[in-house]
């Protein structure tokens, strides 16, 4: 027999399922943030999620080991779960969750609709990714085509659903979610984590006096690399004329890293791999300017904490970085399928020293306004809203 759901809005209890949480992307980050926040407030959001990746322990995340467990296809560094379904779902029972939130249209966040289903609680939801670019980008138009339609059947019965931008709710209309249950997050991010002075050469590994242009993020088709790789194969060379010893940095991995290694062969580069906390906000304090060619984002996490460490941003004119960056004041705004703009910007900002500092600088104040703590009282006021819209008398 479902649950008849009884709302506490004084103090409201909301279970969040994720299919990412240990995996190195700017969802799982924003995840842990949010949880992280919700135990500084002494709010009861609890995260779900299976995986059998490590994940930090924490009062408010649950993780439950999988049924079946593989890598993703293209994407060997993810994981694809078969989740217990019975044990979440009695965990979830046990907790009487008055709303359900679901981050992923993933197995975990199909079961997180599921047990909304069952408990009968409001269900909320965050559009994170765009899946459908991703997979057109990824495959052809009708694997994009049968992705929207999928996308449209998931958030169909979303009470409300949360865009990570403003740009990206005509994107949440096109999928026949009603506009007055759609709404844009307050973005934000650690800003207390993110700064000029995390600068650490010790954690970085940098040696002074190299230009540094960083890349931070999935190394994959679908980011746009691409054409980062051919518009550093020009400015590198315009570099050179220029007698400006710099190099492109970058951080991540991905299914695309061989490639790109091998498109960027005879420039001046270097592959990280993935670096976290200390070591991340470490090397972009010790960076000098940072590129996003990515048109899919929905809001490009990386791109708000490279600012808030003191970086001009050179960011796509599509997707959701475009709504974080001043143009002209915090970084650029190129077009994102134009390999020579995209070298123009870094070259124009790489060899004027004292504009690219003056923007930094600038970028930072900007993101100042920008705190996770903002971000976290937004999402929570909007799920303490759809909840008492919900109540059964």
């Amino acid at each position: 027999m479902p649950d008849v759901p009884t709302a506490d809005t004084a103090c409201p209890r909301v279970l969040l399922f994720t299919d990412t949480l240990a995996d190195v992307n700017g969802v799982s980050r924003f995840i842990r943030d949010m949880a992280a926040e919700a135990r500084r407030a002494n709010r009861e959001l609890i995260v779900f999620t299976s995986t059998n990746f490590p994940c930090e322990p924490a009062a408010n995340l649950r993780v439950f080991p999988p049924i079946v467990a593989m890598p993703m296809p293209r994407y060997s560094n993810l994981e694809l779960v078969l989740p217990p379904t019975r044990a979440m779902l009695a965990a979830a029972r046990a907790l009487h969750p008055d709303a359900v939130h679901v981050s992923t249209p993933g197995p975990v966040g199909l079961l997180g609709r599921f047990i909304a289903r069952r408990l009968r609680v409001p269900l909320v939801g965050t559009y994170h990714t765009d899946f459908p670019a991703y997979v057109e980008r990824l495959f052809d138009e009708s694997a994009g085509a049968i992705c929207h339609a999928s996308m449209r059947a998931f958030y169909a019965p979303f009470e409300r659903v949360l865009t990570r931008s403003r740009g990206f709710v005509p994107e949440v209309e096109r999928l026949g979610v009603p506009r007055d249950r759609i709404a844009a997050l307050t973005p934000g991010i650690r800003t207390e984590t993110f700064s000029p002075s995390a600068h650490d050469p010790l954690l970085t590994g940098f040696t002074p006096g190299v230009l540094r242009v960083l890349s931070v993020g999935r190394v994959s088709v679908e980011k746009n690399l691409p054409l980062l790789a051919q518009a550093w194969a020009l400015a590198d060379m315009r570099l050179r004329e220029a007698n400006v010893d710099a190099e492109l940095v970058v951080v991540g991995d991905g299914p695309y890293r061989a490639e790109m290694e091998r498109a960027l062969r005879g420039t001046r580069h270097v592959f990280t791999g993935f670096r976290h906390d200390a070591a991340l906000a470490a090397t972009y304090a010790g960076a000098d300017l940072f590129v996003f060619p990515s048109r899919t984002d929905t809001l490009g996490q990386a791109v708000m904490e490279a600012q808030a460490s003191g970086l001009p941003a050179i960011v796509s004119d599509a997707g959701g970085p475009r709504e974080i960056v001043v143009h002209g004041e915090t970084g650029m705004i190129v077009p994102g399928e134009r390999a020579a703009a995209w070298a123009d910007a870094i070259v124009t900002l790489a060899i004027d020293a004292p504009r690219r500092a003056a923007m930094g600088r600038r970028a930072a104040e900007f993101m100042r306004a920008h705190s996770i703590r903002a971000s976290f009282e937004h999402f929570w006021a909007l799920h303490s809203e759809v909840i008492a819209q919900c109540i059964v008398p």
